[in-house]
């Protein structure tokens, strides 16, 4: 006869108001105070960003979050929770990707299942206790594979081997570590491919583009590397065209386009053509690129 232990149940306290608990401000003047503070603060934007971009991806309506709306909210939960004895809070990729499997369309699925959760934890604290920490690592697996499947793997691959290499090396560095630690490596990694390929230290923030606009025609002639250092440089040239142009994105004089700005680009391609404008890419035809894939990597 084998039986189920405490340990491998879900434990939670019979009332909600035991596990309350104020925090202790008395190691405020000590470094490892701020290093935790400091950690949980760039974990917790991170997650949330990352999450908000994936969410954006499985979006079968194609909207786009509101990052600093997003990060407001997360912050202003975290103090909250941290003040009743509670985790920080982050954006949750799978509670957000079984949300939008089961069909949902709009914000409020996260609001109800936070009060479908809080409900349970305040009401029914003895059913959860029933749960076994094994079902819920199981759900966890099952929806982590439909998030990184192999055919996620092959997708990667299909976009080039430097896609591939920074995917493969992040994921093991962060299960291997922790998140922060294997996003700074596929960080890093990425850099050095591209420092590689030519790009210069002034160009890894700057993205050099002189914008032409006339009467119903724009033309961003772009100069050195667009890469997704310089995403941000890049936003700010194209947020500066009106709707409704033609609009000409010409990399003659470019050298080198990772496949971040590719993509973004991309998505800014679909979404000013919606606005009633047009979008063409000039130049990229000179330009060798890491794989078949039109959004691959490319480089003079």
């Amino acid at each position: 006869e084998y039986k189920l232990g405490p340990n491998f149940l879900v434990t939670l306290p019979a009332d909600v108001r035991q596990g309350i608990v104020h925090p202790d401000f008395s190691r405020f003047g000590e470094a490892v105070f701020w290093k935790a503070v400091l950690m949980i603060s760039v974990i917790a934007s991170l997650e949330t960003l990352l999450s908000a971009k994936a969410v954006d991806k499985l979006d079968p309506y194609e909207r786009k979050s509101d990052l600093n709306r997003d990060l407001t909210a997360i912050g202003a939960g975290t103090v909250i929770s941290g003040m009743l004895g509670g985790l920080p809070m982050i954006a949750e990729i799978v509670r957000s990707s079984a949300n939008i499997n089961a069909g949902a369309k709009s914000r409020w699925s996260n609001f109800f299942h936070g009060v479908f959760m809080a409900a349970f934890v305040v009401l029914a604290p003895g059913l959860i206790h029933r749960i076994p920490l094994a079902s819920l690592a199981a759900i966890l697996c099952y929806t982590g594979f439909r998030l990184a499947s192999p055919k996620e793997f092959k997708k990667t691959y299909q976009l080039g081997s430097d896609q591939f290499l920074i995917f493969v090396t992040t994921i093991v560095i962060t299960l291997a570590t922790d998140l922060l630690i294997g996003i700074l490596a596929g960080i890093v990694i990425k850099l050095f491919i591209h420092l590689r390929r030519g790009l210069k230290p002034s160009e890894v923030l700057h993205c050099e583009c002189q914008v032409d606009i006339h009467q119903k025609e724009a033309v961003l002639h772009f100069k050195g590397a667009v890469v997704f250092t310089n995403l941000l440089d890049l936003r700010a040239h194209l947020d500066g065209v009106p709707n409704g142009l033609d609009v000409q994105l010409d990399f003659t004089n470019a050298h080198l386009v990772d496949h971040s700005a590719l993509e973004y680009l991309e998505q800014y391609h679909v979404d000013y053509e919606r606005t009633g404008g047009h979008v063409k890419f000039v130049g990229l035809e000179n330009f060798h690129a890491q794989s078949q894939h039109p959004l691959a990597a490319r480089s003079r």
